[in-house]
């Protein structure tokens, strides 16, 4: 009955539940052998019960051989299902609208229903960007929350990093059919995903990773979570996307500010002239997601503006000298020698030095930019 609704097209968690209630059950949540009333009514029935007609169409007439190579396939691939009507779905997204009707999921299905913080951004983040997406989620699933994200390159993969170098867990929403990992490079980082969280995915096997489904995947990703942290977003990211869907299914929104000479934070700054909460510190996130956890004290001392503050410290004179011109904007060996008047081999080496100790880092062009 599971693999049936998977294929259901279009029909939603509230639309299913609507419709086997019609049916007389007489529960307020009736179990998945419910549906079997559904299962080859006819199509015009099924639309008078509130079923759009493309899943009427399948539910009136289901195919065996697809619905077999489905089965073959969880059986096969260790694929978990949970579908809208079980005790299972995540109680989170059961509050949203159109929330999907069956869940596909490759490793601990119980992660769905941990408290989640989704981090999203930018596809092509700075180096400091990418830094900050990990430090935070380090931060956060080390004091207890699931990091939640969309596998996609940047500022998904560098959140789902970070949650995994801290030893938590972290989800991974698909926008294809967990048989498509997307994009493919991500293949081993999807492996670990599933290891030490979940894969999941609305879409049943063999759906390739089109562009008209990545919004519903960012509908997931909202609402699975208690919040989205946004990291480096231009004016026209999918990442707002994902935020005007938190907004809308009540959730909290947070965003990081950055220069305004960088076109990657613009999406951020409007974030937070529309009503995002600024965030500097996990200590920012704590307070407006409202749950207490055993370690927030320490973690959220451990990432802010006080360590980059001690960082600076362990420095010598000359290389404070060089790290102050530097700021927070990226810059060149030639401009940083103009700023210094120091010599251009002294300025290449200590930026070395300042490279390896992790206070700056290489961009292409040749410049360095401040982490």
């Amino acid at each position: 009955m599971q693999l049936v609704l998977g294929r259901a097209q279009g029909l939603s968690a509230q639309q299913l539940l609507a419709a086997v209630q019609r049916t007389g059950t007489g529960t307020p949540r009736p179990g998945i052998a419910a549906v079997a009333a559904l299962i080859g009514e006819r199509p015009a029935m099924l639309r008078a019960l509130g079923v759009p007609p493309a899943a009427s169409v399948w539910l009136h007439a289901p195919d065996p051989a697809l619905l077999e190579a489905d089965r073959n396939w969880i059986v096969r691939e260790r694929i978990g299902l949970i579908d809208a009507l079980s005790d299972e779905y995540p109680p989170l997204l059961a509050q949203a609208s159109v929330a999907p009707v069956l869940l596909y999921v490759r490793g601990d299905a119980c992660s769905l229903r941990q408290p989640q913080l989704a981090i999203v951004g930018s596809r092509n983040p700075t180096v400091p960007g990418r830094r900050t997406a990990a430090q935070f989620a380090m931060c956060l699933s080390r004091a207890g929350l699931t990091i939640t994200s969309g596998l996609a390159l940047g500022i998904d993969a560098a959140g789902h990093e970070g949650a995994l170098a801290a030893g938590g867990q972290t989800i991974a929403v698909l926008g294809s059919g967990l048989d498509q990992i997307y994009p493919p490079q991500h293949g081993l980082l999807a492996a670990r995903i599933a290891a030490q969280g979940a894969l999941v995915s609305e879409f049943p096997r063999g759906t390739a990773p089109l562009r008209s489904n990545f919004p519903r995947r960012n509908r997931l990703i909202s609402g699975l979570s208690l919040g989205t942290l946004v990291v480096e977003a231009a004016r026209h990211s999918g990442s707002l996307i994902t935020a005007r869907l938190a907004l809308e299914q009540g959730r909290e929104v947070f965003a990081i500010p950055g220069s305004i000479h960088n076109p990657l934070t613009r999406g951020c700054h409007a974030l937070i002239r529309a009503g995002a909460k600024l965030v500097e510190s996990t200590q920012d996130i704590f307070e407006e997601i409202a749950i207490s956890f055993d370690k927030q004290d320490d973690m959220s001392r451990g990432f802010g503006r006080d360590r980059v503050t001690a960082a600076a410290a362990t420095l010598d004179k000359g290389h404070k000298i060089l790290l102050d011109a530097l700021g927070f904007e990226s810059a060149s060996v030639d401009t940083l020698v103009a700023r210094t008047g120091l010599p251009s081999q002294s300025v290449a080496s200590m930026l070395l030095v300042l490279e390896l100790q992790g206070a700056v880092g290489s961009q292409a062009g040749g410049r360095y930019v401040r982490l």
